[in-house]
């Protein structure tokens, strides 16, 4: 019988390529936490810092810093408890800066609850500016629903919700340690870290005051940052799938300008 000759073997299927949409987890966060006196940094200054170092494969705390950095006055000391003399007492804050740029060379994403608030005081000396990617634990990463948590939870019932007791509050490490061990506690921690670092944008909710509710209910913040409005920084797939219309607002210098791009049910 004559021989066939084998057929030709079929190619091997080309790997498949990212996406562009795709992401990695990062593997080490710098988590983070400051306190101030006061809520603008145009009229007030960071006096402390606290940060936690955290592979996030291995659940694991790498390194942690907490320093004071001096002041004269501190309005906000019945919020945080700091005194102002206790600042200027002896200690190495350069020192502990120095570490704490190290730690944050080190990370691949900085993650703040309340991000907003932390990341306008950086850049500010003696604070380095910080250019890596922003994580917020409040507004970026959506919890999982039987946590049974508010849509922007506070550090205190994020813990809480995750059997992290609550010993201290308003000093910036203790504040850290709370948020390190709940991701500790996160078995999909990656999941929703590459999901949080997904692009948003801040969208105002175009709802009536008697339907005000919706937007409450959503996660929506009344007159913060915009005046006036019900705002939240979302996802476009968040905004399209929301049960009510809403439009992106832009930043402009000196203020906010929406955009007349609308999402959400009622925007067809």
């Amino acid at each position: 019988m004559d021989q066939q000759p084998d057929p030709p073997a079929a190619a091997a299927p080309a790997p498949a390529q990212p996406g562009p949409g795709s992401r990695h987890a990062p593997a080490t966060l710098l988590i983070l936490d400051t306190e101030t006196t006061g809520l603008d940094p145009a009229r007030g200054r960071c006096i402390e810092v606290g940060a936690i170092l955290f592979a996030v494969a291995e659940r694991a705390v790498l390194a942690q810093v907490s320093f004071l950095l001096p002041t004269d006055a501190n309005p906000a000391e019945h919020v945080n408890g700091i005194a102002a003399a206790v600042t200027r007492l002896p200690q190495p804050w350069q020192a502990g800066l120095r570490f704490f740029v190290a730690m944050l060379e080190a990370a691949d994403a900085v993650l703040a609850h309340n991000a907003a608030f932390d990341r306008q005081w950086f850049g500010i000396d003696p604070l380095p500016p910080v250019r890596k990617p922003w994580i917020c634990s409040m507004d970026d990463i959506r919890w999982p629903a039987h946590l049974c948590l508010k849509t922007s939870p506070s550090v205190r019932d994020l813990a809480l919700a995750h059997g992290v007791p609550v010993w201290a509050a308003h000093r910036a490490l203790s504040d850290c340690t709370y948020l390190a061990q709940v991701l500790e506690r996160c078995a999909d921690l990656e999941s929703l870290l590459v999901a949080a670092l997904e692009p948003r944008q801040l969208f105002r909710a175009r709802l009536s005051y008697a339907e005000r509710q919706k937007a409450r209910d959503a996660g929506f913040r009344w007159n913060d940052p915009v005046p006036g409005a019900w705002t939240r920084r979302l996802t476009e797939a968040e905004a399209i799938a929301l049960p009510f219309p809403v439009e992106r607002v832009e930043p402009q210098a000196g203020g906010v300008a929406e955009t007349s791009a609308a999402c959400g049910a009622a925007a067809a």
